[in-house]
């Protein structure tokens, strides 16, 4: 395949592209597209809602109209249909929770070539960090699983399964999603301590508290109690380097009743490591924040599960916006 040539106005664009993230991370932060809501308001009137200087907050809403994010009209803004829809909290599409975990990001993402030279992460793992991080690392996870569950898992057949452990499953998405395609399942939401009050009420959301349950546990250092016919890894290896990968699925197998099924949902390299995109920019973002999770490829992962004694390992071929797919196999 022919490699792309570059032009400096591509290239410039693509070094000064963050001015456009850091002005939607802005309003978010600060709100403005809840603040607006479903009105039409000067920029004085916003300033005033925000508790604001009007210099400033004047010409953040012109950049977010600008980026067609506002609409304006007789020096009035108001939310798109767009933006009202997935950046107001008032809507149940909301993605904010994601954005301010990728703003959280940002600075360590500006050192990256601290981390590059020196090999070792410069910023805390999101799940171990401060409150707030931490806070909007799970419920931007919500965010995203809650767009991608409704695609993956009517692809995976658990008509027979009865009872799945979601291993790191944050706030029990594919565990909800699941029990909602599958009447007969149950599942358990295994997972830190400090994840229980994110994931419990995200479950009694869904009315699933009699079905799912949720298990305090580090998979790194505990093993998993009980014993279950199905298995879900969703975005745990990638925090982990192949060692741990390796014990992980080790465990997730030894929990597996025989015949039981292992599911691994991962951004997915290529085998040969230089892409697709995003596993490949993933990658560099688990350098910066982690001692040594990467994205993996197909080969690797495949090779992880044969080693652990998984069988009839087999891809399910998915269309995701970052490139995520499911491998999974029997035991």
């Amino acid at each position: 395949m022919q490699k792309r040539e570059w032009h400096p106005g591509e290239l410039l664009e693509m070094s000064g592209s963050y001015w456009k993230t850091c002005a939607l991370h802005a309003a978010v932060k600060l709100d403005v597209f809840t603040v607006i809501g479903e009105g039409q308001f000067d920029s004085a009137e916003i300033a005033y809602k925000l508790k604001g200087e009007k210099k400033g907050v004047e010409r953040l809403l012109n950049a977010l109209a600008a980026l067609e994010l506002l609409s304006k009209s007789h020096d009035k803004y108001g939310n798109t249909p767009s933006s009202l829809a997935l950046l107001s909290q008032e809507s149940p599409h909301y993605i904010g929770h994601i954005i301010r975990h990728h703003h959280h990001l940002m600075e360590s993402w500006a050192r990256l070539d601290q981390a590059v030279m020196s090999g070792r992460p410069i910023r805390d793992r999101s799940s171990h960090s401060q409150e707030e991080w931490r806070a909007s690392f799970l419920m931007g996870m919500f965010n995203m699983a809650m767009r991608l569950a409704p695609q993956i898992v009517p692809r995976i057949d658990l008509s027979a399964r009865r009872h799945l452990v979601d291993l790191g499953g944050g706030p029990g998405t594919y565990a909800i999603h699941f029990c909602l395609n599958n009447p007969q399942l149950k599942a358990t939401v295994f997972d830190l301590p400090t994840t229980r009050p994110f994931a419990e009420k995200t479950i009694k959301q869904f009315n699933l508290s009699d079905r799912i349950s949720f298990a305090a546990g580090n998979y790194l250092e505990d093993d998993i109690e009980g014993s279950y016919d199905a298995a879900w890894l969703s975005h745990i290896l990638h925090g982990e380097g192949p060692e741990h990968c390796r014990a992980i699925i080790r465990k997730a197998v030894a929990a597996l009743q025989p015949g039981g099924t292992l599911m691994i949902h991962e951004f997915i390299l290529n085998n040969t490591m230089d892409g697709p995109l995003f596993p490949a920019l993933f990658s560099l973002n688990m350098l910066l924040g982690t001692p040594s999770g990467q994205s993996y490829s197909e080969k690797q992962i495949r090779d992880m599960l044969a080693e652990a004694g998984v069988k009839d390992i087999r891809r399910i071929p998915l269309q995701t916006p970052n490139d995520s797919g499911v491998i999974f196999g029997s035991v």
